[in-house]
């Protein structure tokens, strides 16, 4: 019996770029993939299954009668935001992924204070402003006490979670409020650390340039966490740059002198100006509000968009997600086994051995995982197919 052909099935990684979704990633991924030498087994070995199937009077269902395409799905969505860990099963990889959605994960986000949108990312439209000159590292320290552990948290409105059958961003695109009160999950944040302060106008980050409509902020005014009166700014409106008096005073954040600093944060966000939502990003200068960047290793259904939302309402004010990377996946870890996207464009010679390697570790580390193609190889040229058989009988001499 003849070896079967190496047929590359498994689970492995690779580094999500940014501004693409999940989705698209794998569409990508196949395009390079199918026309490959390397998966090229992969490819012979489906044709070869599904021509078995039909010869065994199974019918072909409307996928199986499409041209055959290397098998991808991924393990856990990353947002077109974010970048990092996106873990990919090819073939009979596939059905390891369901490990992959309840594992630990790392991340690293920054987020801004200051303002709310609808999505609680930079990606949607503000839809509330609030003061920030209060904001110091020291508070945000102290606030994110109350998110390690075991805590509840509500997942985002712009989320994919089912509501009475529809999903919950669903609800918000068409402006709608959700039926029944979105309850909070529990999840667990083994670790949480704020590892950079960015000081007002020292770092690239900035709120969303859209801002919603009146009526979008009705919606979203009952879902954001309510301010007390004294520190509420005007929708629409930012408060004025620091002054070089509360830079000083922003060393510290403990007693009467903190209070003080906010109230001087709060009468300048009743004096600010209108912003020019429409400005083109190059022209908005750097943005006038704090940001934290923070490094957290957490559960499965853990939103880092809410705690950037929560975490702004804890030191009173307003936060959003600015910019995520997820770092850690499981076993797979950027800069340990990760495929980087960019040595996929740099052709076959390079991203073929790459990938080739980090399933050929996931199949010694995982022995019970080799693929369903190998095994049917294998079966096959054992013994004949049942067509096979026919063909033989009915050519053969008579005894």
């Amino acid at each position: 019996m003849s070896e079967a052909s190496p047929v590359l099935e498994g689970v492995f990684a690779v580094h999500k770029p940014i501004a693409t979704s999940s989705a698209q990633a794998l569409r990508d991924l196949q395009g390079y993939l199918n026309p490959s030498k390397t998966f090229s087994p992969w490819i012979a070995a489906e044709k070869a299954k599904r021509d078995a199937d039909a010869g065994n009077g199974k019918r072909r269902t409307r996928k199986q009668k499409q041209a055959v395409q290397v098998k991808l799905g991924h393990g856990g969505t990353l947002d077109p935001l974010a970048t990092g860990v996106l873990v990919v099963g090819v073939g009979s990889g596939t059905k390891k992924l369901q490990g992959f959605l309840d594992c630990t994960k790392v991340y690293e986000t920054v987020v801004v204070f200051g303002a709310a949108s609808d999505t609680y990312d930079t990606e949607g439209k503000v839809v509330k402003r609030a003061p920030y000159q209060h904001v110091t590292k020291d508070m945000v320290e102290e606030a994110l006490k109350k998110f390690r552990g075991e805590i509840m948290q509500k997942p985002p409105i712009f989320s994919a979670l089912r509501v009475q059958g529809k999903r919950l961003y669903e609800y918000a695109r068409e402006g709608k409020e959700v039926p029944i009160e979105i309850q909070e999950r529990p999840v667990t944040v083994s670790q949480l650390d704020c590892v950079e302060w960015l000081e007002p106008g020292t770092h690239k980050y900035h709120w969303p340039e859209k801002e919603a409509e009146e009526e979008e902020k009705k919606v979203a005014d009952k879902l954001l966490p309510q301010l007390p009166e004294d520190t509420q700014a005007t929708a629409g409106q930012e408060a004025q740059p620091d002054t070089e008096d509360l830079k000083r005073k922003r060393e510290g954040s403990d007693g009467p002198e903190a209070k003080k600093i906010k109230s001087e944060g709060a009468e300048a966000a009743d004096q600010a100006p209108t912003v020019d939502a429409d400005a083109p990003k190059e022209d908005r200068g750097p943005c006038p509000a704090p940001a934290a960047r923070l490094r957290m290793t957490v559960s499965s259904g853990f939103y880092v968009r809410s705690l950037c939302h929560d975490l702004g309402a804890a030191v009173g004010s307003l936060g959003l997600m600015a910019a995520l990377e997820r770092s850690r996946q499981g076993e797979f870890e950027l800069g340990r086994n990760v495929l980087e996207f960019e040595d996929l464009e740099k052709g076959e010679d390079v991203w073929g051995p790459k990938l080739t390697g980090l399933l050929a570790q996931w199949e010694k580390d995982h022995p019970e995982g080799q693929g369903d193609h190998r095994r049917i190889s294998a079966k096959r040229q054992a013994s004949p197919s049942a067509e096979q058989q026919r063909r033989r009988n009915s050519s053969s001499p008579p005894a």
